[in-house]
């Protein structure tokens, strides 16, 4: 290969590469509005009557500290009803869920995922008009008291679709479960919050959201058919002209993976939601986009092209390494030692970088660091360790459901003793 056929495609390289690096940026951006100071709205008066919904699958250990949770929650009792959704349990999930207080509603049929409890529950509350929105939690979770409060206040400023701020359980179990809580810490402030103070949409995230019914009438009632339900509900609410709204303060409790194993399992299950919603979505949003010349729909299909973005950065930066490498070798550019000393530069500052935001949303979002130092040092693997997962899932995707075991069984209570 002479030196001016592998310049040019350098250069190739150099511009894909810069594209790369300008969705990167965009990304860089809007995370940067995370840190504007938010306007908590006034509280207004009670009036939304909240179905609070939990799908089960074998939740026995966990089913009646959440339920607990939603008893007391600092609502009117007769504007909420708690709904606990057993399937697929060898356990005593409904039983334990009843005892506690909790209305049972049985879903007909052979049910593989959370998204086909939430069809149904959906359907009956549409055709009843028994309430106003739908909260929708996992059976792991805990519910601070002002939770519905702050739903209630977003829906009276007339926001029909918002997420709430997703805090963790036990953000100092084990490393997995500290790198877990770190990102969903980032997605809270730096994506959600981020598109908040720019008027753009954030992403429904699996666990305390909350839609209110007559979206849900004009949506067809909650229809997923992707392994990531919550993601792909975002993109039909964008679809709709609805934004997802961001209350940072109404906060969840989730209770966070422990070993690499469980979380291996869980992302492989996000990233094919993720690859099936680019494929569902992707086009959509953009012909939507350029249609209405729709900033909200375009940066939600920014979003949904990650899984190729991710793919093409991959081959981009194997192929870029190899094609300078071989002109630095070939014609004797470089010393081999100066070009390993900047690739461990490269790796060292990778690192460092990815440790300093996971310490930083320690330490905006939690204001302690016990427990956590470990897995702020290690993040960065376990973001590296996302990249084989998406690869992976855009070439064979997972096709069965699979729960996520949950045993920390811990009050509200505890979640003040951190």
């Amino acid at each position: 290969m002479s030196f001016q056929t592998l310049s040019i495609l350098l250069n190739i390289l150099f511009i894909v590469g810069g594209l790369m690096t300008l969705y990167s940026l965009y990304f860089f951006i809007i995370a940067f509005f995370g840190f504007k100071k938010r306007k908590v709205p006034p509280a207004a008066p009670a009036t939304t009557r909240f179905a609070v919904v939990v799908a089960a699958r074998n939740e026995a250990a966990v089913i009646g500290q959440l339920v607990d949770s939603l008893a007391n929650l600092n609502y009117p009792k007769d504007m909420y009803d708690i709904i606990v959704a057993p399937n697929n349990c060898t356990d005593d999930t409904e039983a334990i869920a009843a005892w506690h207080g909790a209305n049972i509603f049985h879903p007909e049929g052979p049910i593989s995922c959370k998204g086909q409890v939430l069809a149904q529950i959906s359907d009956q509350i549409i055709k009843t008009r028994s309430h106003d929105a739908i909260c929708v939690f996992d059976a792991d979770n805990l519910v601070h008291p002002d939770f519905l409060q702050r739903m209630n206040d977003a829906r009276a400023q007339g926001f029909k679709v918002a997420q709430g701020f997703r805090d963790s359980k036990n953000p100092a179990d084990t490393v997995v479960s500290t790198c877990y809580s770190v990102t969903y810490w980032i997605v809270n402030r730096f994506y959600n919050g981020g598109r908040e103070a720019l008027g753009l949409s954030g992403l429904v995230n699996g666990s305390g959201f909350m839609v209110c019914v007559d979206l849900l009438e004009k949506l067809g009632g909650f229809r997923t058919s992707t392994m990531t339900e919550d993601y792909e509900f975002s993109a039909q609410c964008v679809l709709h002209g609805e934004k997802v709204h961001y209350v940072h303060e109404a906060i969840i409790y989730d209770e966070q993976p422990l070993t690499f194993f469980q979380s291996w399992k869980q992302r492989r299950r996000w990233s094919t939601g993720n690859v099936q919603g680019m494929e569902l979505y992707a086009g959509g949003l953009l012909r939507t986009a350029i249609k209405r010349r729709c900033w909200v729909c375009f940066d939600m299909a920014l979003t949904y092209l990650t899984p190729i973005i991710q793919l093409v950065s991959l081959v981009l930066g194997a192929a870029s390494a190899v094609l300078a490498a071989y002109r630095i070798f070939e014609f004797d550019m470089m010393p081999v030692t100066q070009v390993l000393m900047l690739v461990i530069l490269a790796a060292v500052g990778a690192m460092v970088f990815c440790s300093f935001v996971a310490a930083l949303v320690v330490w905006l979002d939690r204001a302690s660091f016990k427990g956590t130092v470990k897995g702020i040092l290690l993040f960065a693997l376990f973001i590296l360790s996302s990249l084989p997962i998406s690869i992976i899932s855009l070439f064979r995707k997972q096709k069965v459901w699979e729960a996520t075991a949950h045993t920390r069984a811990m009050a509200l209570s505890d979640m003040t003793k951190r």
